[in-house]
Protein backbone atom coordinates (compact mmCIF):
# COMPACT_ATOMS: atom_id res chain seq x y z
CA UNK A 1 0.00 0.00 0.00
CA UNK A 2 1.56 3.23 -1.24
CA UNK A 3 1.83 6.14 1.64
CA UNK A 4 0.25 9.32 0.81
CA UNK A 5 3.90 11.00 1.63
CA UNK A 6 5.82 9.22 -1.26
CA UNK A 7 2.96 9.99 -3.55
CA UNK A 8 3.14 13.92 -2.59
CA UNK A 9 6.31 13.62 -3.35
CA UNK A 10 6.42 12.12 -6.50
CA UNK A 11 3.65 15.39 -7.55
CA UNK A 12 6.10 17.83 -5.91
CA UNK A 13 8.98 16.77 -7.89
CA UNK A 14 7.14 16.82 -11.33
CA UNK A 15 6.30 20.30 -10.33
CA UNK A 16 9.83 21.00 -9.59
CA UNK A 17 10.81 19.55 -12.77
CA UNK A 18 7.99 21.59 -14.88
CA UNK A 19 6.58 18.62 -15.88
CA UNK A 20 3.24 19.86 -14.21
CA UNK A 21 3.23 23.60 -13.98
CA UNK A 22 2.09 26.83 -12.28
CA UNK A 23 -1.62 27.34 -13.04
CA UNK A 24 -1.95 23.83 -14.20
CA UNK A 25 -5.07 21.97 -12.62
CA UNK A 26 -4.70 18.24 -10.90
CA UNK A 27 -7.57 16.16 -11.78
CA UNK A 28 -9.97 15.37 -9.51
CA UNK A 29 -9.30 12.99 -6.85
CA UNK A 30 -11.19 10.25 -7.93
CA UNK A 31 -9.59 10.65 -11.00
CA UNK A 32 -6.04 10.95 -9.48
CA UNK A 33 -6.35 8.14 -7.14
CA UNK A 34 -7.37 5.66 -10.25
CA UNK A 35 -4.44 7.01 -12.07
CA UNK A 36 -2.39 6.02 -9.12
CA UNK A 37 -4.02 3.00 -7.77
CA UNK A 38 -4.11 4.51 -4.95
CA UNK A 39 -7.80 4.51 -2.27
CA UNK A 40 -9.94 7.84 -2.52
CA UNK A 41 -9.26 8.66 1.07
CA UNK A 42 -5.09 8.34 0.14
CA UNK A 43 -5.53 11.02 -2.54
CA UNK A 44 -7.51 13.28 -0.16
CA UNK A 45 -4.37 13.19 2.22
CA UNK A 46 -2.37 13.70 -1.17
CA UNK A 47 -4.02 16.99 -1.78
CA UNK A 48 -3.91 17.55 1.39
CA UNK A 49 -0.29 17.68 1.73
CA UNK A 50 0.67 19.31 -1.25
CA UNK A 51 -1.79 22.17 -0.28
CA UNK A 52 0.38 22.30 3.27
CA UNK A 53 3.97 22.88 1.47
CA UNK A 54 2.54 25.63 -0.49
CA UNK A 55 2.60 23.79 -3.91
CA UNK A 56 -1.19 23.98 -4.49
CA UNK A 57 -3.88 26.09 -3.76
CA UNK A 58 -7.84 24.78 -3.89
CA UNK A 59 -10.54 27.08 -5.79
CA UNK A 60 -13.96 26.47 -4.82
CA UNK A 61 -15.89 25.09 -7.31
CA UNK A 62 -12.83 25.09 -9.79
CA UNK A 63 -10.23 22.58 -8.66
CA UNK A 64 -7.12 22.36 -7.65
CA UNK A 65 -4.32 23.78 -9.63
CA UNK A 66 -0.30 24.17 -9.22
CA UNK A 67 1.16 27.38 -7.34
CA UNK A 68 2.54 29.63 -9.59
CA UNK A 69 6.53 28.94 -8.58
CA UNK A 70 8.48 29.53 -11.27
CA UNK A 71 12.32 28.04 -11.22
CA UNK A 72 12.30 26.22 -7.49
CA UNK A 73 14.17 23.66 -7.03
CA UNK A 74 13.18 19.90 -6.61
CA UNK A 75 12.66 19.63 -2.99
CA UNK A 76 14.26 16.72 -1.27
CA UNK A 77 12.68 13.66 -0.42
CA UNK A 78 10.86 12.63 2.99
CA UNK A 79 13.47 12.67 5.50
CA UNK A 80 13.01 9.77 7.08
CA UNK A 81 10.06 7.32 8.21
CA UNK A 82 7.49 9.03 10.14
CA UNK A 83 7.76 9.17 13.38
CA UNK A 84 4.73 7.28 15.98
CA UNK A 85 3.35 9.97 17.62
CA UNK A 86 2.33 13.55 15.82
CA UNK A 87 3.46 17.14 17.68
CA UNK A 88 0.78 19.85 16.26
CA UNK A 89 2.53 22.97 16.07
CA UNK A 90 -0.20 23.80 13.13
CA UNK A 91 -3.21 24.33 15.43
CA UNK A 92 -2.76 26.31 18.31
CA UNK A 93 -5.10 26.28 21.65
CA UNK A 94 -3.58 27.87 24.75
CA UNK A 95 -4.65 26.00 28.08
CA UNK A 96 -3.63 26.56 30.96
CA UNK A 97 -3.82 23.89 34.49
CA UNK A 98 -6.22 26.11 36.11
CA UNK A 99 -8.68 25.96 33.25
CA UNK A 100 -10.84 23.02 33.86
CA UNK A 101 -11.59 23.66 37.81
CA UNK A 102 -12.43 27.01 36.78
CA UNK A 103 -14.52 26.31 33.91
CA UNK A 104 -16.76 23.25 35.89
CA UNK A 105 -17.29 25.57 38.88
CA UNK A 106 -19.29 27.96 36.51
CA UNK A 107 -20.87 25.17 34.59
CA UNK A 108 -22.26 23.38 37.89
CA UNK A 109 -24.79 26.45 38.50
CA UNK A 110 -25.67 25.93 34.58
CA UNK A 111 -27.21 22.99 35.03
CA UNK A 112 -29.20 23.18 38.11
CA UNK A 113 -32.47 21.90 36.90
CA UNK A 114 -33.85 25.57 38.39
CA UNK A 115 -31.32 27.49 36.06
CA UNK A 116 -31.11 24.48 33.07
CA UNK A 117 -34.38 24.92 31.45
CA UNK A 118 -33.65 28.58 30.66
CA UNK A 119 -29.90 28.44 29.49
CA UNK A 120 -30.91 26.00 27.00
CA UNK A 121 -33.69 27.93 25.09
CA UNK A 122 -33.62 29.75 21.95
CA UNK A 123 -31.61 32.63 21.05
CA UNK A 124 -30.82 35.31 18.48
CA UNK A 125 -27.60 36.88 17.16
CA UNK A 126 -28.05 39.82 19.69
CA UNK A 127 -28.23 37.60 22.49
CA UNK A 128 -29.94 38.57 26.16
CA UNK A 129 -28.89 41.89 27.56
CA UNK A 130 -27.24 40.13 30.51
CA UNK A 131 -25.03 38.57 27.61
CA UNK A 132 -24.04 41.45 25.64
CA UNK A 133 -23.27 43.61 29.30
CA UNK A 134 -20.98 40.76 30.17
CA UNK A 135 -19.42 40.16 26.86
CA UNK A 136 -19.00 43.70 26.67
CA UNK A 137 -16.77 43.34 29.79
CA UNK A 138 -15.20 40.18 28.14
CA UNK A 139 -14.42 42.57 25.37
CA UNK A 140 -12.89 45.66 27.25
CA UNK A 141 -9.37 46.69 26.14
CA UNK A 142 -6.94 49.62 26.62
CA UNK A 143 -9.70 51.88 28.56
CA UNK A 144 -12.12 51.06 25.49
CA UNK A 145 -15.66 49.10 26.29
CA UNK A 146 -18.21 48.76 23.96
CA UNK A 147 -21.21 49.61 23.74
CA UNK A 148 -23.67 46.32 24.63
CA UNK A 149 -26.28 47.19 22.15
CA UNK A 150 -23.86 47.51 19.26
CA UNK A 151 -22.63 43.63 20.40
CA UNK A 152 -24.01 40.66 18.18
CA UNK A 153 -23.63 36.36 18.92
CA UNK A 154 -22.06 34.11 16.39
CA UNK A 155 -21.73 30.38 16.97
CA UNK A 156 -17.87 30.67 16.44
CA UNK A 157 -14.96 33.18 15.75
CA UNK A 158 -15.41 31.81 11.98
CA UNK A 159 -18.61 32.42 11.57
CA UNK A 160 -18.40 36.06 12.96
CA UNK A 161 -16.05 36.77 10.49
CA UNK A 162 -17.62 34.79 7.71
CA UNK A 163 -21.15 37.24 8.55
CA UNK A 164 -18.47 40.39 8.70
CA UNK A 165 -17.52 39.87 5.46
CA UNK A 166 -20.75 38.82 4.14
CA UNK A 167 -22.26 42.02 5.52
CA UNK A 168 -19.75 44.71 4.25
CA UNK A 169 -18.83 43.08 0.94
CA UNK A 170 -20.92 41.46 -2.34
CA UNK A 171 -19.38 38.84 -4.79
CA UNK A 172 -17.28 40.34 -7.14
CA UNK A 173 -16.22 42.62 -4.45
CA UNK A 174 -12.74 43.88 -3.25
CA UNK A 175 -11.72 43.01 -0.13
CA UNK A 176 -8.25 44.33 1.06
CA UNK A 177 -6.33 42.26 3.46
CA UNK A 178 -2.62 42.00 4.56
CA UNK A 179 0.12 40.25 2.51
CA UNK A 180 -0.09 37.34 4.75
CA UNK A 181 -3.20 36.58 6.38
CA UNK A 182 -5.55 34.29 8.51
CA UNK A 183 -5.82 31.44 6.04
CA UNK A 184 -9.27 30.38 6.61
CA UNK A 185 -9.89 34.36 5.58
CA UNK A 186 -9.41 33.10 2.29
CA UNK A 187 -11.43 30.16 2.27
CA UNK A 188 -14.53 32.30 3.17
CA UNK A 189 -13.65 35.08 0.28
CA UNK A 190 -13.22 32.28 -2.19
CA UNK A 191 -16.95 31.10 -0.76
CA UNK A 192 -18.45 34.34 -1.07
CA UNK A 193 -17.08 35.72 -4.48
CA UNK A 194 -14.91 38.28 -3.37
CA UNK A 195 -11.90 38.79 -3.92
CA UNK A 196 -8.87 39.55 -1.82
CA UNK A 197 -6.32 42.47 -2.51
CA UNK A 198 -3.03 42.13 -0.92
CA UNK A 199 -1.79 45.43 0.96
CA UNK A 200 1.56 46.04 1.75
CA UNK A 201 3.01 45.64 5.57
CA UNK A 202 6.45 46.85 7.47
CA UNK A 203 7.43 45.98 11.00
CA UNK A 204 4.48 48.26 12.54
CA UNK A 205 2.01 46.03 10.28
CA UNK A 206 -0.63 47.21 7.14
CA UNK A 207 0.51 50.52 5.89
CA UNK A 208 -2.21 52.86 5.69
CA UNK A 209 -0.49 54.04 2.08
CA UNK A 210 -1.10 50.96 0.58
CA UNK A 211 -4.75 50.76 1.45
CA UNK A 212 -4.96 54.28 0.24
CA UNK A 213 -3.08 53.26 -2.87
CA UNK A 214 -5.21 50.30 -4.00
CA UNK A 215 -8.19 52.04 -3.07
CA UNK A 216 -7.69 54.81 -5.31
CA UNK A 217 -6.50 52.07 -8.04
CA UNK A 218 -9.87 50.44 -7.73
CA UNK A 219 -12.34 51.11 -4.89
CA UNK A 220 -11.85 48.57 -2.17
CA UNK A 221 -15.29 47.75 -0.23
CA UNK A 222 -13.82 47.11 3.23
CA UNK A 223 -10.35 46.09 4.50
CA UNK A 224 -9.49 42.80 6.97
CA UNK A 225 -6.95 43.27 9.61
CA UNK A 226 -5.44 41.98 12.69
CA UNK A 227 -3.79 45.46 14.15
CA UNK A 228 -3.03 43.04 17.62
CA UNK A 229 -0.63 39.75 17.26
CA UNK A 230 -0.99 39.31 13.72
CA UNK A 231 -1.53 35.93 13.00
CA UNK A 232 1.26 34.79 11.62
CA UNK A 233 3.63 37.49 12.19
CA UNK A 234 2.89 38.27 15.55
CA UNK A 235 2.88 41.75 15.33
CA UNK A 236 1.22 44.75 16.94
CA UNK A 237 0.24 48.17 15.26
CA UNK A 238 1.66 50.85 17.58
CA UNK A 239 -0.13 53.68 18.64
CA UNK A 240 0.98 56.23 15.73
CA UNK A 241 -0.28 53.40 13.19
CA UNK A 242 -3.76 52.44 14.00
CA UNK A 243 -4.78 56.27 14.42
CA UNK A 244 -3.27 56.81 10.95
CA UNK A 245 -5.00 53.64 9.80
CA UNK A 246 -8.19 54.91 11.31
CA UNK A 247 -7.86 58.51 9.38
CA UNK A 248 -7.22 56.23 5.88
CA UNK A 249 -10.79 54.51 6.55
CA UNK A 250 -12.33 57.71 7.54
CA UNK A 251 -11.21 59.58 4.77
CA UNK A 252 -11.47 57.10 1.79
CA UNK A 253 -14.88 55.68 3.41
CA UNK A 254 -13.55 52.30 3.72
CA UNK A 255 -15.13 49.49 6.20
CA UNK A 256 -13.17 47.36 8.48
CA UNK A 257 -13.15 44.03 9.79
CA UNK A 258 -10.49 43.91 12.56
CA UNK A 259 -10.24 40.09 13.93
CA UNK A 260 -9.20 40.95 17.61
CA UNK A 261 -9.44 37.60 18.66
CA UNK A 262 -5.75 36.73 19.76
CA UNK A 263 -6.20 40.52 21.05
CA UNK A 264 -6.86 39.52 24.60
CA UNK A 265 -3.01 38.80 25.19
CA UNK A 266 -2.36 42.33 25.27
CA UNK A 267 -5.13 44.80 27.07
CA UNK A 268 -2.93 47.77 26.76
CA UNK A 269 -3.81 48.23 23.46
CA UNK A 270 -7.13 49.94 22.17
CA UNK A 271 -8.42 48.30 19.09
CA UNK A 272 -9.37 49.75 15.93
CA UNK A 273 -13.11 50.23 16.55
CA UNK A 274 -12.19 52.39 19.65
CA UNK A 275 -10.46 55.32 16.41
CA UNK A 276 -12.72 54.27 13.73
CA UNK A 277 -16.21 53.09 15.60
CA UNK A 278 -18.49 53.78 12.57
CA UNK A 279 -16.37 52.23 10.07
CA UNK A 280 -15.00 49.16 11.89
CA UNK A 281 -16.66 45.75 12.40
CA UNK A 282 -14.81 43.96 15.30
CA UNK A 283 -15.00 40.54 15.60
CA UNK A 284 -13.89 37.66 18.78
CA UNK A 285 -14.26 34.74 19.89
CA UNK A 286 -14.16 32.88 23.40
CA UNK A 287 -12.10 29.59 22.51
CA UNK A 288 -8.68 31.04 22.44
CA UNK A 289 -9.34 33.05 26.14
CA UNK A 290 -11.13 29.85 27.66
CA UNK A 291 -10.70 26.56 26.18
CA UNK A 292 -10.79 24.97 22.86
CA UNK A 293 -14.28 23.43 22.68
CA UNK A 294 -16.22 26.63 23.89
CA UNK A 295 -17.80 27.79 20.49
CA UNK A 296 -19.16 31.48 20.82
CA UNK A 297 -18.18 34.00 18.44
CA UNK A 298 -18.61 38.70 19.08
CA UNK A 299 -19.18 41.22 16.39
CA UNK A 300 -19.07 44.99 17.44
CA UNK A 301 -21.06 46.55 14.66
CA UNK A 302 -21.43 50.07 14.05
CA UNK A 303 -25.28 50.70 14.19
CA UNK A 304 -25.14 51.23 10.44
CA UNK A 305 -23.84 47.98 9.81
CA UNK A 306 -25.37 45.93 12.57
CA UNK A 307 -28.36 45.01 10.63
CA UNK A 308 -26.62 43.69 7.60
CA UNK A 309 -24.02 41.37 10.22
CA UNK A 310 -27.16 40.27 11.95
CA UNK A 311 -29.14 39.56 9.13
CA UNK A 312 -25.72 37.49 7.84
CA UNK A 313 -26.01 35.76 10.75
CA UNK A 314 -29.35 34.94 10.39
CA UNK A 315 -29.66 33.75 6.44
CA UNK A 316 -25.71 31.85 7.13
CA UNK A 317 -27.00 29.59 9.81
CA UNK A 318 -24.26 31.16 12.33
CA UNK A 319 -25.99 32.32 15.10
CA UNK A 320 -25.22 31.26 18.54
CA UNK A 321 -26.66 28.66 20.82
CA UNK A 322 -27.79 30.14 24.37
CA UNK A 323 -25.98 27.40 26.62
CA UNK A 324 -21.97 29.63 25.80
CA UNK A 325 -24.05 32.94 26.40
CA UNK A 326 -25.10 31.52 29.53
CA UNK A 327 -21.98 29.78 30.65
CA UNK A 328 -19.74 33.28 29.39
CA UNK A 329 -21.57 35.53 31.06
CA UNK A 330 -21.34 33.31 34.30
CA UNK A 331 -17.67 32.79 33.74
CA UNK A 332 -17.47 36.59 33.64
CA UNK A 333 -19.00 36.93 36.80
CA UNK A 334 -16.95 34.60 38.65
CA UNK A 335 -14.49 36.33 37.77
CA UNK A 336 -12.77 32.73 35.91
CA UNK A 337 -12.61 34.87 32.85
CA UNK A 338 -9.71 37.24 33.96
CA UNK A 339 -8.04 34.10 35.62
CA UNK A 340 -7.40 32.21 32.56
CA UNK A 341 -6.46 35.41 30.91
CA UNK A 342 -3.66 36.23 33.03
CA UNK A 343 -2.39 32.64 33.09
CA UNK A 344 -2.61 32.35 29.42
CA UNK A 345 -0.78 35.61 29.05
CA UNK A 346 2.11 33.99 32.03
CA UNK A 347 2.09 31.03 29.69
CA UNK A 348 2.72 32.69 26.81
CA UNK A 349 5.83 33.86 27.95
CA UNK A 350 6.98 30.43 29.34
CA UNK A 351 6.26 29.15 25.65
CA UNK A 352 8.54 32.51 23.61
CA UNK A 353 11.16 31.63 26.18
CA UNK A 354 11.44 28.06 25.45
CA UNK A 355 10.80 28.61 21.37
CA UNK A 356 13.92 31.99 21.87
CA UNK A 357 16.21 28.93 24.08
CA UNK A 358 16.05 26.58 21.19
CA UNK A 359 15.92 29.08 17.96
CA UNK A 360 17.95 32.18 19.01
CA UNK A 361 20.58 31.34 16.81
CA UNK A 362 17.80 31.70 13.48
CA UNK A 363 15.96 34.25 12.35
CA UNK A 364 12.63 34.73 14.11
CA UNK A 365 10.15 36.85 15.62
CA UNK A 366 7.69 36.68 17.83
CA UNK A 367 5.77 38.76 20.61
CA UNK A 368 6.28 37.48 24.03
CA UNK A 369 2.67 37.67 24.38
CA UNK A 370 1.85 35.48 21.52
CA UNK A 371 1.51 31.51 20.56
CA UNK A 372 3.11 31.75 17.71
CA UNK A 373 6.73 32.34 15.90
CA UNK A 374 7.48 33.05 12.78
CA UNK A 375 11.06 31.77 11.27
CA UNK A 376 12.57 32.72 8.26
CA UNK A 377 14.48 29.49 7.45
CA UNK A 378 18.41 29.57 6.44
CA UNK A 379 19.03 28.86 3.13
CA UNK A 380 19.13 26.13 1.04
CA UNK A 381 16.12 25.06 3.05
CA UNK A 382 12.58 25.86 1.16
CA UNK A 383 9.76 25.89 2.72
CA UNK A 384 7.79 23.18 1.36
CA UNK A 385 10.57 20.77 1.94
CA UNK A 386 11.03 21.71 5.72
CA UNK A 387 7.68 21.05 6.34
CA UNK A 388 7.64 17.52 4.56
CA UNK A 389 11.00 16.95 6.65
CA UNK A 390 9.51 18.25 9.88
CA UNK A 391 6.31 15.68 8.93
CA UNK A 392 8.54 12.76 8.75
CA UNK A 393 9.79 13.34 12.25
CA UNK A 394 6.13 13.92 13.30
CA UNK A 395 5.76 17.45 13.74
CA UNK A 396 3.29 19.16 11.52
CA UNK A 397 4.00 23.13 11.05
CA UNK A 398 2.69 25.50 8.75
CA UNK A 399 4.48 26.96 5.67
CA UNK A 400 4.36 30.60 5.04
CA UNK A 401 2.41 30.12 1.61
CA UNK A 402 -0.38 29.16 3.51
CA UNK A 403 -0.82 32.93 4.99
CA UNK A 404 -0.11 34.50 1.42
CA UNK A 405 -2.66 36.36 -0.03
CA UNK A 406 -1.47 37.10 -3.52
CA UNK A 407 -0.37 34.74 -6.16
CA UNK A 408 3.88 34.24 -4.53
CA UNK A 409 3.86 31.93 -2.25
CA UNK A 410 5.96 34.23 0.43
CA UNK A 411 9.38 33.97 1.64
CA UNK A 412 10.75 30.29 2.94
CA UNK A 413 9.59 30.82 5.97
CA UNK A 414 7.05 28.99 8.47
CA UNK A 415 4.53 29.44 11.36
CA UNK A 416 5.19 27.66 14.94
CA UNK A 417 2.38 27.42 16.82
CA UNK A 418 3.29 27.40 20.27
CA UNK A 419 0.22 26.46 22.15
CA UNK A 420 -1.10 23.25 21.76
CA UNK A 421 1.96 20.47 22.58
CA UNK A 422 3.46 20.20 26.69
CA UNK A 423 5.93 22.82 27.41
CA UNK A 424 7.73 19.36 28.01
CA UNK A 425 6.83 18.27 24.20
CA UNK A 426 7.18 21.90 22.39
CA UNK A 427 10.81 21.81 23.89
CA UNK A 428 11.61 18.43 22.24
CA UNK A 429 9.84 19.39 19.13
CA UNK A 430 11.80 22.63 18.93
CA UNK A 431 15.08 21.21 19.90
CA UNK A 432 14.70 18.84 16.89
CA UNK A 433 13.22 21.52 14.36
CA UNK A 434 16.67 23.61 14.93
CA UNK A 435 18.76 20.57 14.23
CA UNK A 436 16.92 19.72 11.37
CA UNK A 437 17.35 23.74 10.05
CA UNK A 438 20.64 23.05 10.94
CA UNK A 439 21.70 20.32 8.19
CA UNK A 440 21.09 20.70 4.60
CA UNK A 441 18.39 18.83 3.01
CA UNK A 442 20.83 16.29 0.88
CA UNK A 443 21.62 14.98 4.35
CA UNK A 444 18.94 13.12 5.08
CA UNK A 445 17.28 12.00 1.05
CA UNK A 446 17.17 8.64 0.76
CA UNK A 447 16.69 7.69 4.47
Amino acid sequence: MKDFRSVADAVAEEIAAGRLKGGERLPPQREFARRHAIADSTAARVYQELARRGLTVGQVGRGTFVTDVPGAPAPAPALSEPADSRVDLELNHPVVPEQAGLLAAGLEKLVRSDRLESVLRPVGPAGTPAAREAAADVLTRGRWRPDPERILFAGNGRQAISAAVAALTRPGARLGVEEFTYPVLKAIAARLGVTLVPLAMDGDGLIPEAVEEAHRADPLHAVYVQPVLHNPLSLTMPARRLDRLADALLTSGIDAIEDAVWAFLRDDVAPLASRAPERTVLVDSLSKRLSPGLSLGFAVAPAVAAGRVAGALRSGGWTPMRFPLEAMAQWQADGAVDVLVRAKRREAGVRQEIAHRHLGGFRTCGDPFSYYRWWELPSPWRADTFVAAAARQGIAVTPAAAFASGRHRGPQAIRLGLASPTRETLSRALATLAELARSAPEDFAGE
